[in-house]
């Protein structure tokens, strides 16, 4: 059922989304400085593009002072618009009944676009 549920994601929005997120993420890797904020935006295209079967996961090693930094730059830079907008894309979906395995699907990624460094989708 992940396999439907992934293919119609794909085609209304999450391809776009995934698409959003990975060329977001080679224009921070362009600066040495955004390397790391890349890798974190490449991996969450990746996840977005098939999040159907995939559940969020606190990393093991927990949170370090550097993890906790960029949990903060990226929040403050990034990551409050991008959950706003999977919050906005969850509301409008959660409207329908169709729309409610979609709104799940948004709502389990605001974590992870509010402190990637702390979550992986596996």
């Amino acid at each position: 059922m992940s396999i439907f549920g992934n293919i119609i994601w794909l085609i209304f929005g999450g391809f776009l989304a995934g698409l959003g997120y990975i060329l977001g993420g080679l224009l921070l890797c362009l600066t040495i400085v955004g390397i790391p904020f890349g890798v974190q935006a490449i991996n969450l295209g990746m996840a977005t593009f098939a999040p159907f079967g995939k559940e969020v996961v606190a990393k093991e090693r927990g949170d370090g002072c550097l993890a906790l930094g960029f949990n903060v730059l990226w929040i403050v830079l990034f990551g409050w618009e991008i959950a706003i907008a999977h919050l906005t894309g969850a509301a409008l979906l959660a409207i329908t009944i169709i729309g409610l395995p979609f709104a799940k699907q948004h709502l389990k990624l605001i974590p992870v676009s509010l402190a990637p460094f702390s979550y992986d989708l596996k």
